[in-house]
């Protein structure tokens, strides 16, 4: 592939690479995976608009992590089904097209941190400041959160794009199954010094900022439990907030797995497999552990089941 020679803005992308003999349960395990992902995440962002008893604070920003996610496997996921039967070398794309791809793959990856710490705070607000919660989290904090969340990944990740996007491009092969920001930059013999600088500010930042948040946050929640005698209140928390944590330790993990895996270029096609499940286990795991988690989305489902059972019964 680094031998072929393109014209214009044709990039030629290596794509997701799979045998003959295993293309076809690839493809079907990926399209369930995506049906899934897509299914679960717009089904409990309706059930959560729909049904008045949902809408509290922490459903109500749940609902950004459900579209994040199913915009981040939209993302990913599609092309990969769509190059999964065709030859390597004419896995073709136009440059303008990787750059938006780019762009879109990095803002879900920023968005899920910013959704995640507000979500960590509206924990935070109810289980530390029980008495002041309704006069916080009113529904303008909500919506203040949600956009700053959404314009603080969307402002980092135009930046760190546009550094790729001016350069001059010497090479046409993105060895990579989706185009990201480094596949870019990599496309240029200029110097980057300045895409790597600004990359590690963006990641030291974002990283930092999440981990740091999140981390003081449960701390000061674990010393509140432990101050309380209150066993009913200990054990709602418990449960609110291991479900967060469980959300934010599968995202946290699968992101860093890639990071570490960028140290080491032998492990290659390791970090490509696992940018790839970065876009689909965490989408996949979100709604299942939130959903079925969350006693009064669970019994929400319970109903709408059963009310579906009897109608289809008669």
């Amino acid at each position: 592939m680094e031998n072929q020679t393109l014209e214009g803005d044709t990039l030629l992308l290596e794509g997701l690479k799979v045998t003959p003999q295993s293309s076809i349960p690839a493809f079907i395990l990926l399209l369930l995976i995506y049906i899934f992902i897509m299914v679960s995440n717009i089904s409990l962002v309706v059930l959560i608009s729909t049904e008045h008893s949902l809408h509290q604070p922490m459903y109500l920003l749940f609902c950004n992590m459900s579209i994040n996610d199913a915009f981040g496997a939209s993302t990913i996921i599609p092309p990969l089904l769509s190059d999964i039967f065709t030859p390597i070398l004419e896995h073709y794309v136009g440059y303008i097209h990787c750059a938006f791809q780019a762009f879109c793959a990095h803002f879900y990856a920023s968005a899920t941190h910013t959704v995640l710490m507000i979500m960590a705070f509206d924990r935070y607000v109810a289980i530390c400041n029980p008495l002041r919660y309704a006069t916080i989290m009113t529904h303008r904090m909500v919506v203040g959160l949600s956009v700053w969340a959404w314009a603080i990944s969307f402002l980092m990740v135009v930046i760190l794009i546009g550094l790729s996007v001016r350069l001059s491009r010497c090479r046409t092969v993105i060895l990579n199954p989706f185009c990201d920001n480094a596949s870019l930059f990599k496309l240029s013999c200029e110097s980057v010094l300045i895409n790597n600088i600004y990359g590690l500010g963006y990641t030291v930042v974002l990283l930092g900022s999440s981990l740091g948040s999140v981390t003081l946050t449960y701390l000061r929640i674990a010393l509140v439990c432990l101050r309380s005698k209150n066993k009913a209140l200990n054990r709602k928390a418990l449960q609110t907030c291991a479900t967060h944590l469980a959300v934010y330790v599968i995202m946290f993990v699968s992101g860093s797995i890639i990071i570490v895996l960028h140290r080491y270029p032998h492990l290659s096609d390791h970090r490509k497999l696992a940018s790839i499940l970065f876009h689909v286990v965490p989408p996949a795991m979100n709604t299942v552990i939130y959903g079925l988690q969350i006693k009064a989305v669970r019994q929400k489902i319970f109903i709408m089941f059963t009310r579906n059972t009897t109608t289809g019964g008669k």
